[in-house]
């Protein structure tokens, strides 16, 4: 049964955390965080949901034979990621060769700097205001209805090493800047090893998908550590709006709290809480390079009045203006056409944020009106964000809520 908020609180948007609000003592969430009445049909229980056992479940890829001398073996391993990457664009990896010992190091360092005192963790506030995106924050409110994500985070550069502003970074505790560095130069190889098969699957050169999205020298890893506080009404809310990442591929941490659920054939599914594993998701950059092979697929967050949730994201994305994004001319054809108009990275991010504002200033019907029309001209045109709406069946869900939240 959905609840609803009585008459809820209104807030200062410039000066609330959400930790601050959470531990508050509030029964009641405040009206900017209820989310819209048509998706709150969707959201039910995360620990319930998480022990569902029928339906369709995310797979998970056993990365352990990826760099196998024996080809065949090989050749195995890469056809399960690559069959992962085409019917659900994310998956579970296990065995993916960053020694557990250091993913407990990362996760401690990161849950032990939201644990201090809300006066240091302000020391590394953000400021998007000014353009400062990096440090620690909240997601202000960015669209006419003004509509608020139940997390803080921090957010930064963690790769290329000479790219970095250690400045930002938490000073405690006392070993973040080591382990948090170290972690980002072992990811960065998987990332590799990623790329390299992802590019064998579509029949490429095993370098090809890195160098176009800037290789070793531009490719930028951004992590965001996402705090989900306790909600006292976690049936209206939600951690992090739908979204598909813009992102070339996406990896998350996170602390065994299950909330991340993706949108597969026309339902919501939730990510088990798979131990020792890594959660790797397709990002737009390789949709849109693979010409749709791969998919970038709908996800969202959920939140919890039992348990704190923690998720570190690390987002592979290419220079914003060096390269043009479209899809490869090996896998365009006359029978498959470029599904994709070609863009720069900051193009393709501007395009979702503009479409994204046009959209939270109409009223639904007129949306559905703008999509039966777009999609009309997508068709000629191939534009990816209108092609991807044919893809919903769940009326909650619209372009407007496809942004990655950074």
């Amino acid at each position: 049964m959905v609840t609803t908020a009585t008459d809820p609180p209104s807030i200062d948007n410039s000066k609330s955390r959400v930790e601050i609000l959470a531990n508050s003592g509030i029964k009641s969430i405040p009206k900017e965080y209820v989310r819209p009445q048509e998706e709150l049909t969707s959201i039910g229980d995360i620990f319930d949901e998480e022990k569902r056992e029928d339906g369709p479940q995310i797979p998970t890829i056993d990365l352990k034979d990826i760099s196998s001398e024996d080809q065949i073996v090989r050749e195995k391993c890469i056809e399960g990621l690559v069959e992962a990457a085409k019917e659900w664009g994310v998956m579970h990896i296990v065995n993916h060769g960053i020694p557990d010992n250091l993913i407990d190091r990362v996760k401690e360092a990161g849950k032990g700097f939201f644990e201090l005192p809300i006066e240091e963790k302000e020391i590394h506030a953000n400021d998007q205001a000014t353009g400062k995106i990096q440090g620690y924050g909240s997601k202000l409110a960015n669209n006419a209805s003004g509509q608020l994500e139940w997390e803080d985070y921090f957010f930064h550069l963690i790769f290329p090493e000479e790219k970095r502003d250690l400045s930002i970074w938490p000073t405690k505790p006392a070993n973040y800047t080591e382990v948090t560095s170290e972690y980002a130069r072992q990811l960065r190889g998987l990332a590799t090893k990623i790329f390299s098969a992802l590019s064998v699957g579509l029949g490429l050169e095993e370098g090809r998908l890195e160098k176009e999205v800037g290789g070793l020298e531009e490719l930028l890893l951004q992590m965001k550590i996402n705090y989900y506080p306790k909600c006292p009404q976690p049936e209206l809310a939600l951690g992090v709006e739908a979204h598909t990442d813009i992102s070339a591929l996406t990896f998350i941490l996170h602390n065994m709290v299950p909330g991340l659920q993706l949108f597969h054939e026309g339902k919501w599914v939730t990510a088990k809480c798979v131990p020792n594993s890594i959660i790797m998701h397709i990002g737009d950059t390789i949709e849109i390079l693979s010409n749709g092979k791969y998919k970038s697929i709908l996800h969202r967050g959920l939140v919890n009045k039992e348990k704190v949730r923690i998720s570190w994201a690390v987002f592979c994305e290419p220079p914003k203006e060096k390269i043009i994004l479209k899809p490869l001319g090996e896998l365009v054809s006359e029978d498959e056409p470029a599904l994709f108009p070609p863009r720069t990275f900051a193009q393709h991010i501007h395009h979702k944020l503009f479409k994204k504002a046009q959209e939270d200033l109409a009223s639904p019907n007129e949306i559905h009106e703008q999509e039966d029309r777009s999609i009309n001209q997508s068709t000629k045109q191939g534009d990816p964000s209108f092609n991807q709406a044919t893809k919903h069946e769940d009326p909650s869900i619209n372009q407007a809520t496809k942004i990655q939240v950074n």
